[in-house]
């Protein structure tokens, strides 16, 4: 089939081909089970596929081999990212389809895995119709996307982008209390490839990345595809309140420097500076020591994820939480947080930046492919919607070599990180289809520049 006329427009993807694959995939690393018990169909569990696991070994075994079978030249490089390209009339760079095969802990079946499978799809597609691209079309497996086995998220397609240091990214210590680096496991389970890990390496001409969408507007709205924009900015901050120890019972509520009331204070205060700049703060980690009943705490660290589609409303939210949190920590009352209690006394808050993601805009022409893609494939443009991922993706990082877009379907009930994750096969297929049509609308875009 020849795709420089449009006529990729009548490819399908095989629904069943491709939830039978994303089931068989899941069978590695699978985790809890979610359905009523004794009633629950064997693909209502959730996934537990860490990163660089003997699971996740398995699954980049049956993605290696499965992509060879499909034409493809596989190479691993120096972070354990796999790339399978299909040849093209010309030599150049792969237009890319990727997403990551970890999860996480507790985990569901599709984030990350669906764009992934959905990518292998294409390729069963394009065999199966004798479709020539012009230039070559691949699908990439990102090592550690989650960043829940070893604390950095992204930390592959970061390495890949030069953003992240390949040193920084080898001695990462896997969480817990076990002792493995990324480089100890990339080598235990043979996934230490011979290239660089490197944009310079292994070029790509686009990276189109399906995911769900982990969150509840499309499902909301009814509508079926949103058409990502861009990747909102974050922040993640380590707040430090420092107190001193006291007795319960004897210490009057004047006397006291409660870092744990102050704590509670500062982490409201944040909802509502969120809730003014119509942005996002979030405290996912809380620590308090000395954590005796009668005790009250001298100490406490949490941490503060703060997020906005603009750099400057982020930025404008952490001046704002540093002047109040210092004007509360001192005793004075912001936004009435005192009224009806009891002065204490001054306390001192410490601030760390942990992370620090610009917002991110995706390139206008794999834009335009997905939303043509997306319009084409649904046949009505009023269940497509552009959106914004609240969330990071390997697609950030990619976005800082080549022109990027991403592909989102509904999650039900926005559900995502959990075992009861899900998004309908017939969602599925409608996202692997525009992901395949915006891979061929970008080949062709390319071959007639």
């Amino acid at each position: 089939m020849d795709t420089g006329n449009g006529d990729f427009k009548t490819l399908k993807v095989q629904q069943k081909r491709l939830m039978d694959a994303l089931h068989h995939t899941c069978s590695f690393g699978t985790g809890k089970r979610w359905g009523r018990q004794g009633h629950s169909a064997s693909t209502e569990t959730g996934m537990a596929r860490l990163t660089l696991s003997d699971s996740d070994k398995q699954a980049r075994d049956w993605f290696v081999e499965t992509t060879k079978a499909l034409g493809c030249k596989v190479t691993v490089d120096a972070m354990g990212n796999i790339f399978a390209v299909r040849p093209g009339r010309r030599d150049g760079p792969a237009t890319f389809a990727g997403s990551h095969l970890d999860t996480q802990p507790t985990g569901g079946r599709y984030d990350g895995i669906l764009g992934v499978l959905a990518g292998v799809e294409m390729l069963n597609v394009l065999r199966d119709n004798q479709v020539e691209t012009e230039f070559p079309v691949g699908v990439v497996n990102w090592t550690n996307e989650e960043g829940a086995r070893f604390p950095l998220s992204m930390v592959s397609s970061g390495v890949w982008a030069e953003e992240i240091p390949i040193d920084r990214a080898y001695n990462l210590q896997e969480v817990g209390e076990g002792t493995a680096t990324m480089k100890s496991e990339l080598e235990r389970i043979g996934y230490l490839g011979s290239i660089p890990a490197s944009y310079r390496s292994m070029p790509m001409a686009a990276h189109f990345e399906l995911h769900i969408e982990q969150g509840p507007i499309l499902e909301a709205q009814q509508q079926k595809v949103g058409v990502v924009k861009g990747v909102q900015a974050y922040k993640w901050f380590t707040i430090d309140v420092q107190g001193r120890d006291a007795h319960t019972g004897t210490t009057p509520l004047v006397a006291r420097s409660d870092a744990m009331l102050l704590a509670a204070r500062l982490i409201t205060h944040s909802h509502r500076v969120a809730t003014v700049h119509k942005s996002l703060a979030s405290t996912g980690i809380l620590t308090l020591s000395p954590g005796s009943t009668n005790t009250i705490p001298g100490h406490v660290r949490f941490t503060l994820d703060v997020r906005s589609p603009s750099d400057a409303v982020v930025e404008a939210m952490e001046a704002d939480l540093k002047r109040d949190f210092a004007a509360l920590a001192a005793g004075d009352d912001i936004d009435g947080l005192l009224a009806h209690s009891t002065p204490g006394k001054p306390l001192s808050v410490e601030w760390r930046t942990d992370f620090v993601s610009p917002a991110t805009v995706f390139h206008a022409d794999c834009v335009a492919a997905v939303r043509a893609s997306a319009e084409a494939v649904t046949g009505d443009s009023s269940l497509v919607r552009d959106i914004s991922s609240g969330a990071g993706h390997d697609s950030v990082y990619t976005s800082r070599r080549c022109p990027t877009s991403m592909i989102f379907v509904p999650s039900k009930n926005g559900v995502s990180h959990n075992p009861e994750e899900y998004t309908s096969p017939e969602d599925c297929a409608i996202g692997a289809e525009v992901l395949m049509q915006s891979v061929l609308r970008y080949d062709q875009m390319r071959a007639n520049q």
